[in-house]
């Protein structure tokens, strides 16, 4: 069966894009690194795309609870995970969509957007405090 390739406008709601080469198999991929994958033309992981970002996520280490939430969801693969260890951003990779952010369970979050300008150790020392539950 040969493979067709559709435009961005001609993908029918509901279908799976693959960031990979070839077929996806996502219990191996866990334990593949980043760079030592098979990734399509159409992945950011073979271009720089770090320009096109105006947020970026910083990460905090001190909150992280390493859930591997971010490096699930991530669209791009830029969240570098070493034995289910957050390590950091691929900023080269990154273009800045949050996503990672969003699905942080943590409180408060061990990820944050911040100005793509913004120094990212003046962004850790500004992090926001632990928010208290009120019992109203």
């Amino acid at each position: 069966m040969s493979k067709k390739y559709v435009g961005w406008d001609e993908v029918n709601q509901g279908t799976l894009l693959y960031g990979f080469e070839d077929e996806f198999d996502a219990l191996s991929a866990t334990h593949t690194k980043q760079e030592d994958r098979l990734y399509a033309d159409t992945n950011s992981f073979t271009a720089y795309v770090g320009d096109w970002r105006v947020v970026k996520p910083v990460y905090n280490r001190d909150i992280c609870i390493d859930c591997q939430n971010c490096w699930v969801f991530c669209p791009d693969t830029s969240i570098v995970s070493r034995d289910k260890k957050m390590i950091g951003v691929d900023y080269d990779h990154c273009k800045g969509c949050g996503v990672c952010v969003e699905v942080c369970p943590t409180n408060p979050k061990s990820l944050l957007m911040f100005v793509e300008t913004d120094n990212n150790d003046e962004a850790l020392a500004n992090w926001p405090e632990k928010k208290k539950k009120s019992k109203d």
